[in-house]
């Protein structure tokens, strides 16, 4: 199985790619527009799709992993330029001890048990920030066979939008996140590999969860 990693660098010209970078719903759609419709229930795990929106110096750029070749020839014209590469090499060469260096925009939550909700009125997720959003994202590393050396997090916009299911009423969505960034060992590469085909936490749908990793650079 190949791991594919392509970058789309959206044309702000483009009345749809203006449209899909302010609408995570529009961005989701376009995103499942580049593989093939039949396949079954869930085709963003069947072909293993991740995606963040990604801030740059020349504007946003969305970086879409899946583990099926997407068809960039769906595209709208005009809508921006793609290149898409296997990451086969990549995750070939992780080893135990290797130092990488990490970035992952996820959605901390915790979910507090019936009588906690009840006393405290909580909702059953509660989104986390500041030191508990780190705290999570320290269990969440060690979960995924990386032991983090440096650490760096900062809150990004939540994910918002509303879901209109066949038949059904609308659902509000809406996704709070941060942005964790930092070098780490590797301690564990199965553990290690299936977050990176299976991403982090929820919202994985709409822009949360993607782990991108890379060797560090040697200093001397």
């Amino acid at each position: 199985m190949t791991l594919w990693l392509t970058r789309i660098v959206p044309d702000t010209r483009s009345p749809q790619a203006r449209h899909d970078l302010g609408d995570p719903i529009g961005t989701h759609r376009r995103i499942m527009s580049l593989f093939p419709s039949d396949a079954g229930p869930d085709p963003r795990a069947r072909f293993g799709i991740l995606f963040r929106t990604e801030d740059t110096p020349t504007g946003p750029h969305l970086l879409v992993q899946s583990t099926y070749e997407p068809d960039a020839t769906r595209l709208p014209d005009g809508y921006g330029t793609t290149v898409t590469r296997p990451l086969d090499a990549l995750l070939d060469a992780i080893r135990p001890g290797l130092t990488i260096r990490y970035r992952c925009a996820a959605s901390p939550v915790r979910k507090p048990g019936a009588t906690t909700r009840a006393l405290y009125n909580l909702p059953p997720v509660v989104a986390l920030t500041g030191t508990a959003a780190d705290e999570w994202w320290l269990r969440q590393a060690d979960n995924s066979g990386i032991k983090p050396l440096t650490h760096h997090s900062h809150p990004l916009d939540a994910v918002r939008g509303q879901r209109r299911p066949t038949g059904a009423p609308p659902q509000n969505i809406r996704h709070a996140r941060t942005q964790f960034d930092g070098t780490a060992a590797i301690i564990d590469t199965g553990l290690l590999r299936q977050a990176v085909l299976n991403g982090i936490g929820r919202g994985k749908a709409y822009g949360c969860g993607l782990l991108s990793i890379a060797p560090a650079r040697q200093t001397s």
